[in-house]
């Protein structure tokens, strides 16, 4: 291809892209995809990990959620101005040094096992994130045409899973190699003696988070360095907007919006209480921290029938239907049941959610015209859904149990399902 650097300053179209230029922008973007996997679903194992080392309750360990996720709504909307101001590639670079600011945070937090300071890591690594998010999701959506960008997104979701699984299976390994032995230990101690024990647990985070913040700052270095094209949303014929449209944010945008923020809730949910609900239903704390590898198992199997599906066998809101409902039938079989059966459920949600991000997305920014950008910055601020619901479910947990508080889900199902029916079409003008 051989990109010069002039030619790299002149914004591309919202258009698809030549193959060459087109493969190597989806080929850092899934890098960028498979880094978000590897740290957002470390908080699978985080959670269990630092309710032991912390010594905190069920309600409080989802903090480590919320932390991380309330990040997307207190920046998403700086980010899209930082976006605006410096662009896509450099946005992206300057995400990944956050990200790896945040990962550095976890040392001294574990040097002086410090819930509160494990906690701005995360929200670190979170605004990182946003910044990452704001600028890749909308790009991935663009590189090519509408009717696929399910497709493109459903590839970026594999990246993303497959990190979340070496991720889980690698921390798990670091942490929880002697869980059995070590929380019979720690029961049998008191005092300093039980103080030090917790110390040495905590200090174990420190070699993986310090081997994560240098390889973020290398990809930062990276992607600064690649010759990524920009992309400029506001050119003209790049957008598209309807004769005679309403002035202020298209209502299915909005709806788009709060579906998002069901969905990320739910998908988080589904997947960070995993762990709990395992010992919860009398599994051993290895065992229970795994699971979370099959519910991404579940969720990359349900991406690559996106991929083959999706469009030529059933359209992008079809998909988001039939998940939808699926999701609602097994959220109620996780609540009638116990044990194995219950948790094999709540694993199989995360099949459902598979088609759900690729196909909100495509029907909140159809037709977006010049509100794109913060169209998609409500969406990225719409992923706090990740902070709030596992919250609730934390505080109905507390005051009942674990099992119980897996109701929450089904509100967030339903409207997910009304937004898949005719939500997405609310003031849009019929052709």
């Amino acid at each position: 291809m051989g990109n010069s650097a002039t030619s790299i300053k002149e914004p591309l179209p919202m258009q698809p892209q030549q193959p060459t230029s087109y493969g190597k922008a989806m080929g850092i973007i899934g890098t960028l995809f498979f880094i978000f996997g590897f740290v957002t679903w470390l908080n699978s194992v985080l959670i269990p990990f630092l309710k032991q080392a912390c010594e905190i309750s069920d309600f409080e360990v989802f903090f480590v959620t919320f932390a991380f996720y309330i990040s997307y709504l207190v920046m998403a909307i700086p980010s899209s101005a930082i976006l605006k101001k410096i662009g896509f590639t450099k946005g992206m670079s300057l995400g990944l040094l956050i990200m790896a600011v945040g990962s550095l945070i976890f040392i001294p937090a574990a040097y002086t096992r410090s819930f509160p300071l494990f906690l701005l890591g995360l929200f670190a690594q979170g605004t990182g994130l946003t910044l990452l998010q704001a600028a890749s999701n909308p790009y991935v959506t663009i590189l090519g045409p509408i009717e696929k960008a399910a497709q493109r997104i459903s590839i970026m979701g594999i990246c993303n899973k497959v990190a979340g699984m070496i991720g889980i299976f690698v921390l798990v390994q670091l942490l929880f190699s002697d869980a059995a032995q070590l929380s019979a230990r720690i029961e049998t101690l008191t005092g300093a003696a039980k103080e030090a024990e917790l110390q040495a647990l905590a200090q174990r985070v420190v070699v993986p988070y310090l081997v994560m913040t240098v390889v973020l700052l290398a990809l930062a270095f990276m992607v600064r360095k690649s010759d990524l094209p920009e992309i400029n949303t506001e050119e003209e014929g790049t957008v598209v907007e309807e004769a005679g449209a309403k002035k202020g944010i298209p209502p299915h945008l909005l709806l788009g919006v709060v579906c998002i923020f069901a969905y990320v809730g739910v998908e988080v949910l589904a997947i960070d209480s995993l762990a709990l609900y395992g010992e919860y239903n009398g599994l051993e704390k290895m065992v229970a921290t795994n699971l979370g590898i099959y519910s991404l198992i579940a969720l990359t199997v349900g991406y690559l029938s996106g991929i083959v599906l999706i469009p030529k066998v059933i359209s992008q809101k079809t998909g988001l239907i039939i998940c939808a409902s699926l999701a609602l039938i097994l959220s109620v079989a996780a609540l009638a049941t116990t044990g194995w059966t219950s948790i094999i459920c709540v694993i199989l949600l995360s099949l459902s959610h598979a088609l759900m991000w690729p196909g909100i997305w495509p029907l909140a920014m159809n037709k977006a015209g010049k509100y794109t950008k913060i169209g998609a910055a409500f969406m990225v601020m719409a992923i706090c859904g990740g902070a709030i619901l596992p919250l609730i479910y934390g505080a109905i947990a507390k005051g009942s149990d674990r099992h119980i508080a897996y109701v929450v889900m089904l509100p967030c199902y339903l409207y997910i399902l009304y937004y898949g029916l005719s939500g997405h079409k609310v003031g849009l003008k019929k052709a």
